[in-house]
């Protein structure tokens, strides 16, 4: 039996994963789901339709649906807490403006979880700015241990492996070694170099598959950084399957399954130590191992140039950036009680 929380229930992304969560894709055939669904209380309707239809579905692996307004019933002894609910970015806002307004919503969230969920809560936070958000959620619920914290960038890595795949003519499945470094936003960085594909000659570096190194520091790393706002662009709303698909990723490979033998995911993760030289205290995606299901590892064997030691530089600094415009927020928040 687990219990599972989901924030933000009844928005689109919400809609494409719960039925991965009920169905047992997720957590496995024998295992009973309990869902905890929360949203604002202008979408309590839609998220009542939204547990009719789970209740409709006949999971045989769905054990309860509980959907409220308040953080602390939907929180109420969580063992995995999904927070993808946030203040969405508007047009003419900056993304100081999206810290700032969900700086509050996560600080008030990060304590519901402390004073009533599971003390080995596992937290998966998709809202966006992921990293920050869930460092904001940490923060506030010092019980729960720091590695049990992290952020979404299966997704990214997702869109990296397919980018790789189709450029070097391979099934995607005979990738690995595939990473997501540093934030997710427009400044992450996705490494290709270190990628391995499975061919019939053998295992053999990606980059010597596509040969193309000026493709691979360019063009690909933008179109994975972009990949989102091309998704917009053309469907006129966000990726909603696409991200529903890379939660239910990240969540199974963590909690169920492991990552392969020789294989690494994304996630990103708190620095306790300076991985690859990253300054500690900051959620940062890396390569990371699962050996032994509900831990992880960083993989610190990839090999980076100079090019890319550069561009983590980058989202390090912005992620030190978006945590001070945070911690300043929440400042000021608290000066006006």
């Amino acid at each position: 039996m687990v219990n599972v929380f989901v924030s933000g229930a009844a928005g689109q992304i919400g809609y494409a994963l719960l039925p991965l969560l009920a169905n047992g894709r997720v957590f496995g055939p024998n295992e009973k789901v309990h869902l905890r669904l929360l949203d604002i209380e202008q979408a309590l309707e839609a998220l009542k339709g939204v547990a009719m239809e789970l209740e409709d579905g006949g999971y045989p692996t769905l054990g309860s649906v509980i959907y409220t307004a308040d953080p602390e019933v939907a929180l109420k002894g969580a063992d995995v807490a999904i927070f993808v609910g946030g203040f969405p970015r508007k047009q003419g806002m900056e993304r100081k403006d999206l810290i700032a307004v969900n700086s509050k919503i996560m600080a008030a969230q990060g304590k519901a979880l402390e004073k009533v969920a599971s003390k080995t809560c596992k937290v998966l936070v998709v809202a966006n700015p992921a990293n920050t958000n869930c460092l904001l959620l940490k923060m506030n619920a010092p019980s729960i241990p720091a590695e049990n914290f992290t952020c979404l960038t299966f997704l990214d890595h997702n869109r990296a492996r397919a980018q790789l795949a189709m450029k070097a003519k391979v099934p995607i499945e005979s990738l690995s070694r595939v990473a997501i470094f540093g934030n997710h936003s427009a400044t992450q960085v996705p490494d290709a170099f270190n990628a391995k594909a499975k061919t019939a000659k053998g295992e053999e570096f990606v980059s010597r598959l596509i040969n193309d190194d000026a493709y691979l520091k360019a063009a690909f790393i933008k179109t994975v950084q972009q990949r989102g706002k091309a998704i917009i662009d053309a469907r006129k709303q966000s990726s909603a399957m696409s991200a529903a698909n890379a939660i239910g990723d990240h969540i199974r490979t963590w909690l169920v399954t492991g990552s392969a033998p020789g294989d690494t995911v994304s996630m990103g993760v708190f620095t306790s130590q300076s991985w690859y030289g990253v300054k500690k205290g900051l959620i940062f995606s890396f390569p990371i191992k699962i050996e032994k299901v509900g831990t992880w590892t960083v993989d610190e064997s990839f090999k980076l140039d100079a090019d890319m030691k550069k561009l983590i530089a980058l989202t390090e600094t912005e992620l030190e950036e978006e945590r001070d415009e945070a911690l300043e927020a929440v400042k000021q928040q608290q000066a006006k009680l």
